[in-house]
C-alpha cells in the first residue's frame, strides 16, 4: 500500500495485480514482483547514502539499479555509456559519487557494486519513501561552454513533473509505451522508464529506435525524437503500423513540419509535441483532448507557469509573433546546479522564474511556439530581431530539403547575416536551388528574413538526443573566417 503523492507510486503499490511483463527492455523483462525484489535487494546492499554512479546502457540492469538507488532515497547519476575518460572523470568527481555500477571504466577509482540476484534474500518490501524534496537524480547537462553540469531534481519534482503529463495526455495504466531513447536523459529515462513506474503503465524499451521495431513494439503512446520520428516517416509500412496506437509523442528537439505531416498522412496521428528541458522537466505540451498545432508546443502542464518577456522584463503580446525570451516555474523545476550557487542564480531566480534560455512566441489562447535558443537562435540582422526556427521551418518544407540549421554570422553591415546550412537531396546543390530557397523564405516569410547565403553540407553535427549542435558550426565557421555571431 503507498501513498498516492510517492513518487514511483504505482511501482510501490503491492496492491497492484502483477504483471509478467511490466518493463521490457530489448529481450528481457521483468514483473512488477521480480522488479521490486531486485531493486530491494540493491536498496539493501548500498555501502551509504552518497550519490551512485550508473553506466546507463539500455538494459534492464540500468532500470534495476537506477529505482533501486531511488527507493533507496540514494541520488543516482545517471552516465552516458559511450562518455569518454575526462567527462567520467568529471562526473564522478563532481559529483562525489560513492560507488559505480554497470561495466568497469577505466579512470573509475570507484567500488563497483555487483547487482545482487533479486531471488536471494530479498521479500521485495521497498524502504520508506524518501522524503518529497530529497534529491533523487542528478543528470548532467551537456553544454555549450564549459564541463556538463549537474543538474539536481527532487523527488517532488520528477514525480509533479510526471503528473502534468500524465493529465496532459491522458497516460494510465492501461497505456504500454514504447520507445529507443537513451536513458540517461530525461526523455528516455525519467519520462519513458520512471514514468511508466509512476503511473503503472507498461514500458517497451526496443532497443535501437528504428522503424522495424516502433513498428514491432505494440505500444499505445511511443516517446521518440525528431530523427526517429523522419526516420520512421520514410518508411510507410512501419508508420502504417503505428496507426492503432493511441498516441505518438514528439521531443527534445523541433519536429520538422513535413514530418508531422507525412506521419499524420500514414499514422492518422496528429503528433503530440511538447517541450522541457533538463532543469525543468516538461513544461509545456499539447494535449491528447486538444488542438494539435504542427510546430507547435502547446500549452502549460499542471502546475506549470510561464511569461515571454522582451528585452525591457515585460510581457511581450501575447500575438504569436513576437518573439520573447521564455521563463517558466512550477514544482517541477531543479533544486539548482550541483556545487554551482552562482551559475543557479544566474537562471533560477528567487521567486522560482527560470530563464531558460529559449526564444518563443504565445498567442492569444496560450500556444507556445519555441523559436530557438537565445545564444545561437536569436539573430540580429538589419535593426530586426529574427528567430532562426521559423526560417528553417520554412526551408523544410521545400521538398529537395532534408535538414538545415540557421545562424547569425558576423556581417559589418547588417550586424548578422542569416545563413542556412543545409542538407539536400543527392545532385540538388546547386546554385540555382540556393537561389530557390532564398526566394522562397522571402515570400513565404519576409524579405529581411531570407538567407543571405546557403551552404549546402553532407551532414549536420548532432548530439545523441538528435539535436543540431550549432556550437560546432560556429566553431566551424570562425576557423574558416566566418567569425561568431555578435
Amino acid at each position: 500500500m503507498t501513498d498516492a503523492t510517492t513518487f514511483l507510486a504505482a511501482f510501490r503499490d503491492t496492491r497492484r495485480p502483477d504483471r509478467p511483463d511490466a518493463v521490457r527492455v530489448g529481450d528481457r523483462t521483468a514483473s512488477w514482483s521480480e522488479l521490486r525484489r531486485a531493486a530491494a535487494a540493491l536498496a539493501r546492499d548500498l555501502p551509504d547514502d552518497g550519490p551512485v554512479a550508473v553506466c546507463a546502457e539500455p538494459t534492464l540492469d540500468t532500470v534495476v539499479a537506477v529505482v533501486g538507488c531511488l527507493v533507496a532515497g540514494v541520488p543516482v547519476v545517471p552516465v552516458p555509456p559511450d562518455a569518454g575518460s575526462a567527462e567520467i572523470a568529471h562526473v564522478v568527481a563532481d559529483s562525489a559519487a560513492t560507488c559505480w555500477v554497470g561495466p568497469p571504466r577505466d579512470g573509475v577509482e570507484l567500488p563497483v557494486l555487483a547487482l545482487p540476484d533479486g531471488e536471494a534474500g530479498s521479500d521485495g518490501s521497498l524502504p520508506t519513501p524518501a522524503e518529497d524534496d530529497a534529491p533523487a537524480i542528478i543528470l548532467y547537462t551537456s553544454g555549450t561552454t564549459g564541463a556538463p553540469k549537474g543538474v539536481v531534481m527532487s523527488h517532488r519534482a520528477l514525480r509533479t513533473g510526471i503528473e502534468g503529463l500524465a493529465d496532459a495526455w491522458d497516460w494510465t495504466d492501461a497505456d504500454v509505451v514504447a520507445h529507443g531513447l537513451p536513458l540517461f536523459h530525461t526523455h528516455g529515462l525519467v519520462l519513458g522508464i520512471l514514468g511508466s513506474l509512476h503511473v503503472g503503465s507498461r514500458v517497451v524499451h526496443t532497443g535501437r529506435p528504428t522503424p522495424a521495431a516502433y513498428a514491432a513494439a505494440g505500444g499505445t503512446m511511443y516517446f521518440g525524437v525528431p530523427t526517429v520520428w523522419t526516420r520512421i516517416a520514410r518508411d510507410p509500412d512501419a508508420a502504417r503500423a503505428l496507426a492503432p496506437a493511441r498516441l505518438l509523442v514528439s521531443g527534445s528537439a523541433a519536429l520538422p513540419v513535413p514530418v508531422f505531416e507525412r506521419l499524420r498522412e500514414l499514422t492518422g496521428h496528429a503528433l503530440v509535441e511538447r517541450y522541457g528541458m533538463t532543469e525543468t522537466m516538461i513544461t509545456l505540451s499539447t494535449r491528447a483532448d486538444g488542438e494539435r498545432r504542427p510546430g507547435w508546443v502547446g500549452v502549460p502542464v499542471t502546475g506549470a507557469r510561464t511569461r515571454v518577456r522582451g528585452e525591457d522584463g515585460q510581457d511581450v503580446p501575447a500575438d504569436g509573433e513576437t518573439v520573447g525570451r521564455l521563463e517558466v516555474s512550477g514544482p517541477m523545476l531543479f533544486d539548482g546546479y550541483l556545487n554551482l550557487p552562482e551559475v543557479t542564480a544566474e537562471v533560477l531566480a528567487p521567486d522560482g522564474w527560470f530563464s531558460t534560455g529559449d526564444l518563443a512566441t504565445k498567442d492569444a489562447h496560450g500556444f507556445h511556439r519555441i523559436v530557438g535558443r537565445e545564444s545561437v537562435d536569436l539573430i540580429k540582422s538589419g535593426g530586426y530581431r529574427i528567430g532562426a526556427g521559423e526560417i528553417e521551418t520554412s526551408l523544410l518544407a521545400v521538398p529537395e530539403v532534408l535538414e538545415v540549421a540557421v545562424l547569425g554570422l558576423p556581417d559589418e553591415d547588417l550586424g548578422q547575416r542569416i545563413v542556412a546550412y543545409t542538407v539536400v537531396a543527392p545532385g540538388h546543390g546547386t546554385d540555382e536551388l540556393a537561389a530557390r530557397l532564398v526566394d522562397h523564405v522571402a515570400d513565404d516569410l519576409a524579405w529581411h528574413k531570407r538567407p543571405r547565403e546557403v551552404r549546402f553540407v553532407e551532414t549536420l553535427p548532432r548530439n545523441a538526443m538528435g539535436k543540431v549542435q550549432k556550437k560546432s558550426l560556429l566553431d566551424t565557421a570562425a576557423g574558416a573566417g566566418g567569425g561568431a555571431p555578435a
